[in-house]
Order: structure tokens, then sequence, then C-alpha cells
């Protein structure tokens, strides 16, 4: 496990969740209150403590196959949010509910990746078998295996029943839910479970309003990488793309001669950037060309639903908030918020270079990957046009190519030393002298020593001259 990679287990779930809730267009916490439902419906049948847990991680992990067959979705119902957005509300029109009926493929490969995840993440046997059975039904009509009741995992029915009525009372009215509900017993779940349900719903759905306690969780860290790859499955062709640009952007922030702490953010920042792009339809994403205006402000809401993630998740926000920076660009033209110049600072920059490299170098549906020689150009070309950090372009090409000696010890002409030059990196990111101690292990003494030395080498006397002078002197 990478250095950036390691993350609690529930910080995980939770991340899955939302990449999945985006995916099926609902609400980025429809599979966080689907799994309290859930939860309460096991300890109204008498069940333990084992079985609430097992039944609050099928929930949260229900959608996690998801993006592996967005693009069948696509294919069968011409959106794939969109689409299955449709399908959880029962509202899919006469031609949806036909297409339905050619499912059986997709549900297998939703079902035999969610109880991977299971797997890797190395939850209970009852987990991984539920989230492999998740769309099966009590009279045997499911997928994909038609398993008839008692053969279906008693999870499954707990979960889906959950999630239909946190669904449909949310697009319907709790007496519309409850009413269809009722209308599927001994059909898709048993009856007598439905009836539990049906006597406590109204409680539930009112308690559901009070924001859920959740305890730090103490428990294995698993790999972040993880949550990269399941985003990535998406698009057949952005597999790896996640962990590719982490590494890369990783060792450029090395050769940029950031502090460590900033190198394990960026890193993990590059693994999660992609979690709103669940949001946007596969059709979007595979049109060459430019976009219409309104698929244009759908791709624009993408770092946003990423930032609203990851805010949610305890481990992670402070990742999402970088994360949310991935488009931005140093003239402005970026997204969500068109931040420009001064606002985005050394790991936004090395961000969103590492991201363009790493896009420049895959092949797409509409263009092959350019080469090393290709990227290269483009990407310095993008950076003279203004888009893009020139210095952070460097390190990203450097990276790229396998060099591994820091940028500051090559810094230009000899002008300042070493340590001026780490200095002087910090100081122009907007770091002040306290934070640049800390980073650099020394006091802020020192600091002000060296910023008064490099500031008389440099013939300035503020931050903002000094830093304009090295960059022209290419010192840093």
């Amino acid at each position: 496990m990478q250095e950036t990679e390691g993350v609690a287990l529930q910080d995980a779930m939770l991340a899955l969740a939302m990449v999945g809730d985006l995916s099926m267009g609902q609400p980025i916490d429809q599979s966080r209150r689907t799994a309290r439902l859930a939860q309460w419906l096991v300890q109204a049948c008498g069940g333990d403590r084992a079985q609430a847990d097992a039944a609050r991680q099928v929930a949260l992990l229900r959608w996690s196959g998801c993006t592996a067959n967005a693009e069948g979705f696509m294919h069968l119902l011409g959106d794939d949010v969109g689409g299955r957005r449709a399908m959880l509300a029962q509202t899919l029109d006469a031609a949806g509910q036909r297409a339905m009926l050619r499912t059986t493929p997709l549900a297998q490969v939703h079902c035999e990746v969610a109880g991977d995840i299971a797997r890797t993440l190395g939850l209970d046997t009852a987990v991984e078998q539920g989230l492999r059975h998740v769309f099966e039904q009590f009279d045997g009509q499911g997928r994909p295996a038609g398993l008839r009741h008692p053969e279906v995992p008693e999870v499954v029915y707990q979960v889906v029943l959950a999630g239909d009525l946190e669904i449909l009372s949310r697009v319907h009215g709790l007496d519309a839910a409850l009413e269809w509900i009722d209308g599927q017993g001994d059909r898709l779940y048993p009856a007598a479970l439905a009836g539990e349900l049906t006597r406590h719903a109204r409680d539930w759905l009112e308690a559901l309003r009070e924001p859920e306690a959740v305890a730090p969780d103490s428990g294995p860290q698993v790999s972040l990488t993880l949550v990269g790859d399941v985003i990535d499955l998406k698009l057949p062709w952005l597999a790896g793309y996640s962990r590719q640009a982490a590494e890369l952007a990783r060792a450029a922030a090395r050769l940029w001669g950031l502090a460590e702490a900033g190198v394990e953010r960026l890193g993990r920042a590059a693994l999660l950037h992609g979690i709103g792009r669940a949001s946007v339809a596969n059709r979007i994403w595979n049109l060459p060309g430019p976009l219409l205006a309104g698929d244009l402000e759908q791709v624009r809401l993408v770092p946003y639903w990423t930032q609203r993630a990851c805010a949610q998740t305890g481990g992670l926000g402070e990742a999402g908030q970088l994360a949310a920076h991935a488009y931005e660009r140093l003239d402005g033209s970026g997204y969500f918020r068109a931040l420009a110049g001064d606002a985005l600072q050394a790991e936004h920059r090395l961000l969103a270079a590492s991201l363009a490299w790493q896009a420049l170098r895959g092949a797409r549906p509409w263009r092959p990957a350019f080469s090393e020689e290709q990227a290269a150009r483009l990407l310095q070309d993008e950076a003279q046009r203004g888009r893009f950090d020139p210095l952070a372009c460097q390190a990203v090409i450097a990276a790229a190519r396998g060099e591994q000696r820091p940028m500051a010890a090559r810094a230009g002409n000899g002008l300042l030393s070493e340590r001026e030059t780490q200095i002087l990196r910090r100081i122009s990111a907007g770091a002040s002298n306290k934070e640049v101690a800390r980073d650099l292990g020394i006091s802020p003494s020192t600091v002000r020593t060296h910023v008064e030395s490099l500031f008389r080498k440099l013939q300035c006397s503020t931050r903002a001259a000094a830093t304009l002078k090295a960059l022209t002197l290419g010192v840093i």
C-alpha cells in the first residue's frame, strides 16, 4: 500500500456509497439513509448487532458495482444516470421497461464487482454474499442467478425494502410508497417483512431527519486506490487513470520540493478527484468536440460534487478540498469556482497539470493517445497561453520521464542557496514563515533570516516581487 493510500474502512465505504448514489442519479445521502432504515428493520425483527452491521454495509455498497456497467446502461437506456434514476423511482416508460428485460448481463457485472469490492475491503462473508445477490427476488424472478426464497440472503430483502421506502417515499410520497411495497409482498421480498417495515415507516422516516452520530472509525485501514479504481470503471477508457495520476502527482510534487504532507494530499486528491464524474451521463463523456451548454454545465459541477462527497467523510475532507481544484486554470477559465492566479497554490497547480498530462497520454474514443513528446508540447503550449503553471508543467513532465533530482537542487544560475530556494517556493505559494518552519523542521527565526537573504539577492522587498523575479530568472 502506497503511503497516500491508507484510509479508514468507514471512509472508504462512505466514498463508494456516494459514487454509487451519483451514478444512480440519487442524492449523495441515499445509501446512508437506506443503511439506517435497514439497520432499524433488522433490529425490529430481533436481529443482532452483526446482522445490523451487515445490513448497513450492504446498503452502503449496494450501488458500488454500478460504475462497472454504466456503459452498458448507456447503450440500453440512452442515459445511464437518468435511466437508472427512473428505474429506481418506478417511472420508466414502456420502452425503458422492455429494455430492463435485457439487464441480466449488466446485473451480473454489477454483482460480481460489488462482491469483489466487499472481499477486497475484508468485509464479512454475509456482506459479500448479500452484494453478490442484491438483485435476486423472493419469487425467483430476480437477477443474475434467479434464486428463489429461501435461497436469497435475508440481508438482500432488508436492504431492498429499505431502499424502496427511502426512494419511493421521497419521489411519490409515503402513502404511494407503502401501497407499492405492499403489492410486492412475496414477490420481491417476504410479505411479513414488508408488513414490519410498513408498521414503522412513518416513525423511521421522521427519525431520518436527525443527523446520524457516527463514531470515529478505529478499524483497519484499507486502500484508497480501490475508490479511485471503482470511480474509473465508469468509462472503459479511464481504467487506471486515477491511480496513475496519483503516482505522477506524488513524483512531481517531490521534484517541486513540496513537503511530504503536501505530497500525501496530492496523491489522495488525485485518487478522489473523479467522484463527481459519476453524476454525468456516459453519453456526455463519450462526445468528441465542444459540449452543448447544458452538457457543459453538468461537467462543470463534477468538482463540486467531489468536494461535497468528501466533506461528508471524516478522513477525506482535506483531500476533497484539494481535489475540487482539479480543473481550475491559472487564467480563470477553469471550473467550478473559476479561480485564477494567486488563488491557486502549488498543490492546485500540480494536480491540474498531472491530470492534464495523464489525459493526454491516454487514448480516447475519438483520438489515440499522444506520445510523450506530443503531450509535453501540448502541455507547454497551454502553459504559454496562461492556463497552466509553467513550473508545474515542468515538474510533471520531468516526473513522467523518471527524473528524481529535485527542482530545488537544479535552481537557476546559483543565485540562491538550496534552502533559500525551498523557502521561496513555499512563500510564493502563500505559506507563512511559521508554516514554512513547520514544513522544513526549522525555526521561524531561521526562516526569516533566509527570507531576508533571498530578498537581498533578488533585490526585492516583498514576497510578490521576489516570486515574480525568481520566476523570470528561472530560479524557481
